[in-house]
């Protein structure tokens, strides 16, 4: 990165969480003009750009994988605000939007953003080189995960519909916290070479020598100024997505799509930068890293998301439903199974990756048309 394009990135991204956090105290429990929604989305946006950037700072001082994890609970934090404040002023529409939101994040991340990153990761270097034990792992905990929280509650019998019983879904968070901290742990301490990038034969380290690994790291005032900036970060996209979801929701009920599609929007918004950031470690040869980010996103997902909605439904007045239909639970199944497929060789060629993302763009397309 350029000198002068680096400072243009480090003033806006300084200067855009204050303004999420000022635009917020002007406009909260307001009802919202189209010109101030545009401005608010325009804010909102720019904040989780700025967010996973300050994350990605915060990632580089504190090196792999803990890199990985910083950014996938960053957007995960994120989307678990999004998902609840939506929750809270959905009424009965709500019901349903943590089991749509969640899974839109899984397909997203385990097709999208990994197949994405495995067909630049090969065009680019001929194959994408990872570490099947790690990712393995990965993908295990993920497809655990969605199992429990989201299939589950479809043929489940202690209460009518795709719900949770109280004790069914307290398992179910306390279960999905415990997995993810397993994870973390096997990720970060137990286990941490599993989840750093493969280097070639001949080479000292992936993506040679101009790689992000080895720029110089940031100083520690560095990352903690980005560490408070993440913060406000965050405050200003929970915030602000209050105050655009009644039109997000007004927009997909004119143009008569399922209501579902709220969730798919949510899920791109917030993991639009974890996929840029998962592309550019596939550019430079570090497959691995978009791995973590792939499956540590799905993980976080839903390993953070349904504790969070199980607590708040204790206030909430209306149901909350998690279990899937039948065509997503296939959906799932057959990621499933690809995924597992494509993870055990510990490389990939373009097909693996536009295997998955014919699988994004069939979800995506089910969506819309159901």
């Amino acid at each position: 990165m350029s000198a002068p394009l680096g400072r243009l990135t480090a003033q806006w991204t300084t200067l855009v969480p204050p303004l999420a956090v000022v635009l917020l105290v002007l406009t909260w429990g307001r009802d919202l003009p189209g010109p101030a929604v545009a401005v608010s989305t325009l804010v909102l946006a720019g904040a989780v750009l700025a967010a996973v950037h300050h994350a990605e700072v915060v990632a580089h001082r504190v090196g792999e994988p803990f890199g990985s994890l910083v950014l996938a609970v960053a957007v995960t934090v994120i989307e678990v605000a999004l998902i609840v404040t939506l929750m809270i002023d959905g009424g009965d529409k709500g019901a349903t939007l943590a089991r749509d939101t969640v899974f839109a994040a899984v397909m997203i991340t385990c097709n999208g953003i990994l197949g994405l990153s495995l067909l630049v990761g090969s065009l680019r270097h001929r194959t994408a080189v990872f570490n099947s034990e790690g990712t393995g792992a990965a993908l295990a905990t993920v497809a655990t995960l969605a199992t429990l929280s989201l299939v589950l509650p479809t043929f489940t019998t202690s209460k009518p519909g795709p719900e949770f019983s109280t004790v069914q879904l307290t398992f179910a968070a306390v279960s999905s916290l415990v997995l993810y901290g397993l994870f973390v742990t096997t990720q970060t301490v137990r286990h941490r070479d599993y989840f750093l990038p493969v280097p070639r034969p001949g080479r000292a380290a992936p993506g040679g020598e101009h790689t992000q690994d080895h720029a110089e790291a940031p100083s520690a005032r560095t990352a903690l100024t980005s560490l408070g900036l993440l913060g406000l970060a965050l405050i200003g996209v929970v915030g602000l997505a209050k105050g655009v979801s009644p039109t997000i929701e007004s927009a997909v009920d004119t143009a008569g799509l399922p209501h579902a599609v709220v969730g798919v929007i949510i899920a791109l918004l917030v993991l639009l930068p974890e996929t840029i950031a998962a592309v550019r470690a596939a550019r430079r040869d570090q497959v691995q890293i978009s791995m973590n980010l792939a499956l540590g996103s799905a993980m976080a997902s839903i390993g953070l998301t349904i504790p969070a909605v199980a607590l708040a439904s204790l206030w909430l007045p209306g149901p909350l439903v998690l279990g899937l239909g039948s065509t997503h639970m296939v959906l799932l199944a057959l990621t499933v199974v690809v995924s597992a497929l494509t993870v055990v060789p510990g490389r990939a060629t373009p097909l693996q990756g536009g295997v998955h993302l014919v699988l994004l763009a069939a979800y995506l397309e089910l969506a819309v048309n159901p």
